[in-house]
């Protein structure tokens, strides 16, 4: 626990055998609970996740690493979870972190805190291809001008959430593909909600996950969907259900994330 906080770590899996145990190792005493959710892997995912007595949750078919998340958040609420920090267990990014990011959002000083790979400037030293580096670059700049917002990343896969933002959120409604990484966090700075974010050093290497060409670029369009989405939300000309919330949903700037009612 911090701050009397019950922090959940919650593992989006598929084929992570290899990596799994070197993730889990690392995890803090901190975390109350360990999560892995399958999402139908054909290999030793969910035997290693037993072994090392993790709470596993299977998907009978695969629905996709968007689908993944949603279980992954609806299974942590479902355990009592204050604060659920989302991580790959491929051993891409430290879990060492857990702590660190888990707190920002325990002390209430943020809703969500996101691990950048950007900041500190280690994600080429860290083995990310160039054109990805310059496709996050690009992207980035292009969804701070469009949704207003100041991050130095969209597109990590280690993130903490208050449990207060997960409730106040439709994630069913948003994609169970890779886009969902995105959409949840439009939906949290549609909702005001408070962001932040420290640096993260990152791996890649044979064994860690990684998307290809093809599907890099068809996130990177379903990118720039959702922040035009955003804009035309904004400036009241299109509401489309990813920016549906109560009127009484929104935050006011620089105050804590308070859910007065579901959506």
């Amino acid at each position: 626990m911090i701050n009397g906080k019950r922090i959940v770590v919650v593992l989006p899996a598929y084929n992570a055998a290899r990596t799994l145990e070197a993730t889990v190792r690392e995890l803090p005493e901190t975390v109350d609970e360990t999560i892995l959710v399958d999402d139908h892997s054909s290999d030793e995912t969910v035997a290693m996740a037993r072994r090392l007595n993790l709470t596993v949750h299977v998907h009978e078919r695969n629905r996709g690493y968007g689908g993944n998340q949603k279980t992954c958040y609806a299974q942590a609420l479902a355990a009592g979870a204050d604060v659920v920090v989302m991580t790959h267990p491929d051993y891409q990014y430290s879990p060492l972190l857990v702590t660190a990011i888990a707190s920002m959002v325990a002390y209430g000083v943020y809703d969500v805190a996101l691990a950048s790979r950007i900041l500190g400037g280690g994600a080429l030293r860290g083995g990310m291809p160039r054109y990805k580096y310059v496709a996050n670059r690009a992207l980035t700049t292009f969804q701070n001008v469009v949704m207003g917002a100041h991050l130095s990343e969209y597109h990590t896969g280690y993130r903490a959430y208050s449990k207060e933002l997960l409730n106040s959120l439709p994630l069913e409604r948003n994609s169970e593909d890779f886009v969902f990484d995105n959409q949840i966090l439009a939906q949290a700075i549609m909702l005001g909600a408070r962001i932040g974010e420290i640096s993260c050093p990152t791996r890649y290497f044979p064994e860690a996950s990684s998307i290809n060409f093809r599907r890099s670029s068809i996130y990177g369009l379903g990118v720039l969907r959702t922040a035009m989405e955003f804009r035309l939300a904004k400036w009241g000309l299109r509401r489309p259900p990813l920016f549906e919330f109560p009127a009484n949903q929104i935050a006011r700037p620089g105050t804590p994330f308070i859910v007065q009612g579901r959506p």
